[in-house]
């Protein structure tokens, strides 16, 4: 367990030390909340659908955890392209252990992510039903957060080049965002854009902070953790068995 302390650690410690990261990945959240939280307030107001900045800010926490979750991957490809996966690998520690350590400190930088863009989303005028719930919807954003730098870590074992993980990421990470739910409601949509969003394992993250932030949930937060757990667990382990097929 030390040895999964240590390598979760170094994951905070570089997050703390790198300021412009830390700035520059809040950035892209800060122009969702704005522009669309403001500018198609009064339409959804209009549509009789309630406070959009409300309903907006769960998929801004969702889209920060996924972005900053997923691209944790290219540190991985980093370390290996610069020897210090290749020193960590030699170490008495099984390739699973060093794998799960990496993991949790990407998720709960990730996780940190989600608290600090609702902790704006609160200066903007968002409002909990319950704070109550707060709680428990910080332990959904760890969920998510674990699943999709589990996702990262996968692809990452997969790839040595920087900017080919980057292209398919980009490419992953679209489809992923926009199709959750995270910008429109669930409700009443084409049949085909329902089912989409069903595969989408982003849409029950987002769906499950609707439910405990706001009270409206979708699919039901029995199911949302459900499949936030089931999907989890998968790429738990194919993030941990391609981990352990790197060659460096």
């Amino acid at each position: 367990m030390k040895k999964i302390y240590i390598l979760w650690l170094r994951q905070i410690k570089k997050y703390l030390r790198s300021k412009s990261r830390m700035i520059g990945s809040l950035a892209q959240p800060l122009l969702f909340l704005l522009a669309l939280g403001y500018g198609l307030g009064s339409v959804f107001q209009q549509a009789g659908q309630g406070n959009y900045l409300n309903f907006l800010s769960p998929g801004i926490i969702g889209m920060s955890i996924l972005f900053t979750a997923i691209f944790s991957g290219i540190e991985l490809i980093w370390d290996r392209q610069f020897g210090f996966l290749k020193e960590t690998l030699v170490s008495p520690m099984s390739r699973f252990n060093i794998m799960i350590g990496r993991t949790l400190g990407g998720a709960t930088v990730a996780t940190a992510q989600g608290v600090v863009v609702m902790l704006i989303a609160l200066i903007f005028g968002f409002h909990p039903a319950n704070w109550l719930m707060v709680i428990p919807a910080v332990g959904i954003m760890f969920l998510m957060a674990l699943l999709f730098t589990s996702l990262g870590t996968m692809i990452a074992s997969l790839l040595d080049d920087m900017q080919g993980f980057q292209l398919i990421m980009n490419f992953l990470i679209m489809p992923l965002f926009f199709l959750s739910g995270a910008l429109f409601p669930l409700q009443g949509l084409p049949k085909a854009l329902a089912i989409i969003a069903r595969i989408d394992p982003l849409s029950y993250g987002i769906d499950a902070l609707r439910a405990l932030l706001l009270n409206a949930g979708h699919y039901g937060l029995g199911m949302d953790i459900f499949i936030l757990s089931s999907v989890t667990l998968i790429f738990l382990w194919l993030g941990s068995y391609f981990f352990k097929k790197i060659q460096v």
